[in-house]
């Protein structure tokens, strides 16, 4: 016999709770198990549910059409449902309920629970991933996991959420039929529709380099235990905020960058009618400059918002997106945005665990209580402690880099181009492309050219390579080099990753030395570039890239010591033809 628990919750609390409660029982009981419903409604929640007939329950039920908090079931297979489902398909829904479990609803009454041998069937997982900029790790990671799981026997369905948005989504079925989840994410992903099954957190990266490893553990994971509390061993109980300071600064750049690639592109637009008709109300460049500073003025208010989100999931938002609007306001930049967007976070967080209301009020907390705590906390400290330092600091920082010239802004610039190299979209070539986006809210745009070119050049390089040292690389590797080659023209830095992967001790140093030239050219020259995707496919746009012929004579000068570095230290390999004189004589 099971035993189950539920909780059933309409918006009246009258006729579909009671009734979906009184189904449930029965069938329930006709099938021999046991279930103890909780039942809620206007005026709060009857019989409630003891934490010790949580921890005995083998499942849960929650049938509700408005919210109900899960938290105290963390850890335990759940099902969600609809008070209506739980009337017309009980049945259904015990099914269901039961087989998270690992248990079979018997059809003869009052006859034991079997359980269903997992080892008979084929193991089926489910996956997201996500990386900040969403183009080319994601899609990488995803097609490393779906090769992963084919070598070891498993079916698997991965959840891309990318720069246009999710694609392949995990249905809920999917998700409740899964043995094991895999997040691959260095941005925010909301864990809330996996409560209650075994889930791995890792990093984009880690599940594109080590993708058998991660699928291996995904399915070695522990049951999750039957217990009220989180279970600490399995990752399933991990909060999303878990990530660091750092997982929340690349959410925000991820949703930042859209608005900063359109209000870039469209303010270099205005530019192609000169600087004079930008200024001139009533004419098309006027209008063009218009919208691009508005795209603009949302940029820092985004990335504070998000880097909430990611924090204290939608509790977080409004905070962080009125703190990143005063920071724009004190005329702290960027670097103020991402304070707000902290303080915001673990505020909003904190009053959601602190604040406790009665069941009745429990309604108010989300959009009344939260919102107005945690915008008063962090308004008030951006106006009084935070915006007056941060935006000294953010004015220092600007002068410096616009006052560069000469030694000093090749040091930089090697430094930026070189820092994108050496990981190639990792955490190093994040950190160089988050500072080099957050300045332009300040108009300092040549840092961006620096980090683009740079970025560039890895890729190109090893296309350029496998051109000029044919013998270096093997026939499959030439074929790769030709997909190199458009992914950096693309700005896809991660087009090198798998040579890289293959040879490191000399691939990444020859990648780095190229990159390195790119950046200090690039800054050299003063290349100013006002949108931060795109290669050199922005060249197209007038305007995006001044001048554009240092800039591109930067990225081929890079290139081609990469190329150079690569054919020089990488050793000829064996002919894949039969030797002259081989065989019979």
């Amino acid at each position: 016999m099971a035993k189950l628990v539920a909780v059933t919750a309409c918006p009246t609390g009258i006729a579909h709770t009671f009734m979906a409660a009184e189904a449930l029982v029965r069938v329930a009981a006709a099938r021999g198990h046991a279930l103890r419903v909780e039942t809620q409604g206007a005026q709060g929640p009857r019989t409630p549910l003891t934490p010790e007939e949580i921890a005995e329950a083998d499942a849960v039920i929650i049938a509700a059409d408005t919210f109900v908090e899960e938290r105290r079931f963390v850890g335990k297979p759940l099902h969600r449902t609809s008070t209506a489902q739980a009337i017309r398909d009980t049945e259904g829904v015990l099914t269901e309920a039961l087989r998270l479990a690992g248990l079979a609803l018997t059809s003869e009454p009052a006859a034991q629970a079997q359980v269903i041998p997992l080892a008979s069937r084929r193991r089926h997982l489910v996956a997201v991933t996500a990386c900040p900029t969403g183009i080319a790790h994601t899609f990488m990671a995803a097609e490393a996991l779906k090769r992963a799981a084919e070598a070891a026997g498993c079916d698997i369905k991965v959840e891309t959420q990318g720069s246009v948005g999710a694609r392949n989504t995990l249905t809920p079925e999917e998700i409740s039929s899964a043995d094991a989840v895999i997040i691959g994410a260095d941005t925010h992903v909301s864990l809330e529709r996996f409560a209650g099954k075994r889930l791995l957190q890792t990093s984009v990266g880690d599940a594109l380099k080590r993708a058998r490893g991660v699928v291996d553990e995904a399915l070695a994971l522990p049951p999750p235990q039957a217990t009220a509390a989180p279970v600490q061993a399995a990752p399933a109980a991990r909060r999303p905020a878990e990530g660091g300071p750092y997982t929340h600064l690349l959410t925000g750049v991820s949703f930042m960058l859209p608005v900063v690639v359109a209000g870039g592109l469209l303010l270099a637009l205005s530019y192609v009618f000169g600087l004079e008709a930008a200024r001139q109300p009533g004419t098309l460049a006027a209008a063009l400059s218009q919208v691009g500073a508005a795209a603009f003025a949302l940029m820092v208010p985004v990335l504070a918002g998000y880097i909430a989100f990611s924090i204290a999931d939608r509790p977080g938002l409004t905070p962080g997106l009125v703190g990143g609007l005063l920071a724009m306001q004190l005329q702290a930049g960027f670097l103020g945005g991402i304070v707000a967007g902290l303080l915001a976070g673990y505020l909003a967080r904190w009053l959601r665990a602190a604040i406790r209301l009665p069941a009745n009020l429990e309604g108010l907390k989300p959009v009344l209580v939260l919102p107005l705590l945690s915008t008063l906390g962090v308004g008030l400290l951006m106006v009084y402690v935070v915006g007056a330092p941060a935006a000294w600091l953010m004015a220092a920082m600007t002068r410096f880099l616009q006052g560069l010239s000469g030694a000093n802004a090749v040091l930089l610039g090697a430094l930026l181009g070189a820092m994108m190299a050496v990981d190639m979209g990792g955490p190093v070539n994040k950190a160089a492309y988050a500072f080099s986006v957050g300045l332009l809210s300040s108009n300092t745009f040549t840092p961006m050219a620096a980090v683009m070119a740079a970025g560039m050049t890895p890729p190109l390089g090893i296309a350029l390579a496998t051109l000029v040292a044919r013998s270096r690389f093997t026939r499959q590797e030439r074929e790769a080099g030709k997909a190199a080659a458009v992914l950096g023209l693309a700005f896809i830095t991660e087009g090198a990753i798998p040579f890289a992967a293959k040879d490191p001790l000399r691939v990444i140093p020859c990648l780095t030395a190229g990159a390195a030239l790119t950046g200090a050219l690039s800054m050299r020259a003063g290349v100013m570039l006002r949108a931060p995707h795109g290669g050199l496919f922005v060249l197209a746009i007038p305007g995006a890239v001044t001048p554009v012929l240092p800039y591109v004579l930067a990225i081929l000068a890079g290139s081609a010591v990469s190329a150079a570095a690569l054919a020089l230290v990488k050793r000829p390999l064996q002919d894949e033809r039969p030797a002259a004189g081989a065989g019979g004589g």
